[in-house]
């Protein structure tokens, strides 16, 4: 089945490409895409490893390359499409550029900033998940798998 352009499936379908580069590159596989206008204007996945940087989630890196795409700070306007729930580090980020949308795929019950608390993230941002939530688990279940 083809995927409809401008969807959340289309959108998350392209932070999944991100997160399968990340499982390549020996990544936890997380991928992020953000959106502007119907337009995606930075994509990104994890590089803690090739950085050696904590900070180097998916999503710090989709916000860095969106800001800079955009010349501001703030992505009111913008979507941004990840496949696990954001951390708190990152929530704390999106928080801060106030992210008018996030979408994820799959709940991380371990480190998802919802453990504890949806109030993290800024007043109008809106938040929805599900999308694609099978392929994301089962892309981060075989990448610890092999790590076993």
């Amino acid at each position: 089945m083809a995927l409809s352009v401008l969807s959340d499936e289309y959108f998350m379908q392209q932070a999944l490409k991100e997160a399968e580069l990340a499982y390549h590159d020996d990544e936890i596989p997380v991928g992020a895409v953000i959106v502007c206008n119907n337009t995606i204007i930075a994509k990104a996945h994890n590089l803690t490893e090739r950085l050696n940087d904590i900070t180097a989630h998916a999503e710090i890196q989709a916000i860095t390359a969106a800001s800079d795409y955009l010349g501001a700070k703030y992505l009111h306007e913008c979507t941004i499409y990840v496949t696990l729930e954001p951390c708190v580090m990152c929530a704390g980020a999106l928080f801060w550029s106030q992210i008018g949308k996030i979408v994820y795929a799959a709940k991380d019950p371990k480190q998802g900033f919802s453990r504890l608390s949806d109030n993290i993230l800024h007043k109008s941002t809106k938040v929805y998940s599900g999308i694609k939530e099978s392929e994301s688990l089962e892309l981060i279940q075989r990448f610890f798998k092999q790590k076993r």
